[in-house]
This record gives structure tokens, sequence and C-alpha cells, in this order.
């Protein structure tokens, strides 16, 4: 059975729940440890989660791919695909949603540093006339970060899934063999 776009949709869904989880707890354990403020632990969380992250959502990809796979038989390459994109629509929605909502709920104190810092920043490369413009940027920081974040999400939602989704098939199609072009299969009859 081939799998509609309803299908997809449900799958997505569900798929992108796990993916926004997951990446929402990887978010939240760096917020974690940028709370002890030892400047060594905040880097090398920030570093070992973002690995985490990156090659676990690879791996989750993979394995939810291959479980689509085998759940609809004649599923192909495009479905898979397809699949991937929504998937990275919808977790990438769960984790701009949540790093928005952690951005809004940063204390005073700590925007007031930050603003204080990028305004000095930039006022010294390129002039005083900057700082408004930088005051209006960090009122809207939440807003910016949801959209970059979701936007990034899907990018590498549909990047990965367009690369899993040829390998799954490439994989495929050498284990079960292929036509060579002169109506002999290329399974190996010995």
């Amino acid at each position: 059975m081939k799998p509609d776009s309803k299908t997809l949709w449900n799958e997505a869904g569900k798929t992108g729940l796990i993916f926004g989880l997951f990446s929402s707890l990887c978010l939240a354990l760096k917020e974690g440890a940028a709370l002890t403020g030892s400047m060594f632990l905040v880097q090398a969380a920030a570093i070992i989660l973002w690995a985490v992250e990156f090659f676990g959502c690879i791996l989750l990809m993979k394995k939810y791919m291959l479980d689509l796979r085998d759940k609809y038989p004649e599923a192909d390459q495009l479905d898979l695909y397809r699949f991937g994109r929504r998937v990275g629509l919808l977790s990438g929605l769960i984790l701009a949603s949540v790093d928005a909502f952690l951005i809004m709920k940063l204390p005073q104190d700590t925007v007031a540093d930050v603003m204080n810092e990028l305004t000095s920043s930039v006022s010294a490369q390129l002039g005083s006339g900057y700082e408004a413009q930088v005051e209006q940027m960090v009122d809207k920081l939440p807003v910016y970060t949801f959209f970059f974040q979701w936007l990034y999400c899907f990018l590498y939602g549909s990047l990965l899934s367009a690369i899993l989704s040829r390998y799954i098939f490439a994989q495929n199609f050498f284990q079960n063999g292929g036509d060579n072009g002169d109506g002999n299969d290329l399974v190996d009859n010995q």
C-alpha cells in the first residue's frame, strides 16, 4: 500500500513530535548548563549537546524513514523525502516555540547585560547611530529566533531527508538486485 498525503502528514506529525521533544530536551539541557555559571561547563555542554542533537536527528530520521518504508512497502523515494520534509517542518515548529519561550523568560538582568554588551560592541564598530536599531532588534529577538530556528529545522530536515531517502533506496536496490540493462538480474546465482 502506498501512503497518501494524509497518511504522510499523520506519520510526520507523530515523528515530528518525537524530534521536537528530543531537540527541546537538548536545548533545555544547554540552558540548564548556562544556569550553573561555569563557562567551561556551558561550552562543553553546548558542544556535546549540539553533537548529540545533530547526529541523533540523523539516526532518528533514518530509523523512522526505514520504519515508514517497512510499514508501507510501496512507498517510494519521493514519499520518504516528503515525509522527512514534513518532520523537519513540524519538529521545527515545536523547537522554535520552545526556544522563543525560553528567550522570553530570560531574566531582565541578563537581557540588560546582553543588550549593553551588544550596544557597546555595535557602537564601537559602526558608530552610535545604530544603538536604537540594536534595541529594536533585542525587543524582537523571540520573534526572530522563532522564525530562524523554524527555517533552520525545515532546511536541515529537507536536506537530511533528501540524502537519506536516496541512501535508503540505493541500499535497497543493491540488496534486492537490479536490472543491469540486459534483462538479467544482478542477483548472484550460485
